[in-house]
């Protein structure tokens, strides 16, 4: 279980390793451009129920930590769902992954 320290919160922000791997290409990429945004989830199984949202700006302390020391393969789709959607007004939602599938 990765997770997010965002600021002065006290509260660390758990998501997935592969998730948290793709999540930080995509906000990497738009903190670089000096864009701020929203990120959203749904809270994990083993935290209350409920769905938190954060906005994510250049000039506030992020940190990503990760419990698997290796980087996982990054599935391109998926980042770009997960581009697309930050580039929206609604912000970032992270969605399960987007699998490649064979054209039929």
């Amino acid at each position: 279980m990765g997770t997010i320290f965002y600021g002065g919160a006290n509260d660390p922000i758990h998501i997935e390793d592969r998730a948290l791997a793709h999540l930080k290409v995509v906000i990497a990429t738009k903190l670089r451009r000096n864009e701020s945004f929203t990120l959203s989830w749904r809270h994990p199984e083993e935290e209350p129920a409920g769905r938190s949202t954060i906005w994510l700006h250049p000039s506030i302390p992020l940190r990503f930590t990760f419990d698997e020391p290796e980087t996982p393969q990054l599935n391109v789709k998926w980042i770009e769902e997960l581009m697309h959607s930050a580039n929206s007004t609604g912000g970032i939602s992270l969605v399960d992954e987007v699998l490649e599938t064979p054209d039929a």
